[in-house]
């Protein structure tokens, strides 16, 4: 299959997977597991939701090895996606400056910012053991994804 076809499949399967379900944990959940299973050579899938009361983003649903808990915006790829509000793709983590290593296998990483309603609320990030794994095609059916998925559910 095509890299098109493998996120125009996932894409599908979160609509029908999520259908009427409006609750954010269990679509999250979901959506991290579909990831993980549909996306050849990464190895973590998840997202990181912001928190008003720390002002920061904290681990929510993943599937993957035990992930940083707190993220504090601006900072590495996934604080910077965020605070951005722009979807990054980083092709050697090493080369990033501030790069946040949860997993000192990830050498290439994605981060699509969740927002909803003109506001971030937190990222959906996805790691790989290889550099140069993800690029524009993987962020465009990622940022596809990610729209499916907040449009469906109540956060």
């Amino acid at each position: 299959m095509t890299k098109e076809s493998v996120y125009s499949l996932t894409n599908k399967q979160l609509s029908a997977v999520i259908g009427d379900e409006s609750n954010f944990i269990a679509n999250f959940s979901n959506a991290a597991a579909l990831l993980f299973e549909n996306l050849p050579t990464i190895n973590w899938a998840g997202f990181y939701l912001y928190e008003a009361a720390s002002e920061e983003l904290v681990l929510g649903p993943f599937q993957g090895k035990v992930a940083c808990i707190r993220i504090q915006p601006g900072k590495g790829v996934c604080g910077t996606a965020f605070s951005k509000k722009e979807s990054i793709f980083v092709k050697d983590v090493n080369q990033f400056p501030g790069h946040i290593a949860c997993d000192a296998a990830s050498q290439s990483e994605i981060v699509i910012p969740l927002v909803k309603d003109g506001r971030a609320i937190g990222v959906l990030d996805i790691d790989a053991p290889i550099t140069d794994r993800f690029d524009e095609i993987d962020q465009k059916y990622l940022e596809d994804f990610v729209k499916i998925l907040l449009d469906s559910s109540s956060i």
